[in-house]
């Protein structure tokens, strides 16, 4: 027995296939899902979704999300989603380390608008370079 699960985001369709296992990346923490599973509906935090397929587990960025459970079949619907080898660990590493340059100087101005947008950059930025490590 196995599990369908279909990753969407606005644009496309990032992932569509069975799956042995599946983690995702909850607002309350990883929830691992195997055949079987109780149907449920979860909040998606900013982080990574990893799939295990035939021995091998896959990586993919999600950006925040829902996710429902239902008779083996799991629907997560995202802001943006990324398939881990088709990001460049150096571009990721780069992006990161801008991305905390960038919250550095803002908690220097105090602004808590711009605060809260560079934090979610840094979020972002770790879960791309997170991905591209399977």
């Amino acid at each position: 027995m196995s599990l369908t699960l279909r990753v969407l985001a606005p644009d496309k369709s990032v992932f569509d296939s069975s799956a042995d296992e599946v983690i995702l990346p909850s607002t309350t923490g990883l929830i691992g899902i195997l055949p079987g599973h109780i149907s449920m509906v979860t909040a998606l935090d900013i982080g990574v979704l990893r799939v295990l397929k035939e021995g091998k587990w896959n990586s993919i960025c999600l950006m925040g999300g829902f996710a429902e459970v239902e008779d083996n079949e799991i629907t997560v619907l995202v802001n943006g989603a990324e398939l881990g080898s088709n990001i460049n660990p150096s571009t990721a590493e780069a992006d990161l380390e801008n991305a905390k340059v960038e919250l550095n100087k803002i908690e220097v101005q105090n602004n808590s608008t711009e605060k809260v947008k560079a934090t979610q950059n840094l979020n972002r930025a770790r879960a791309r370079l997170q991905a591209t490590k399977s």
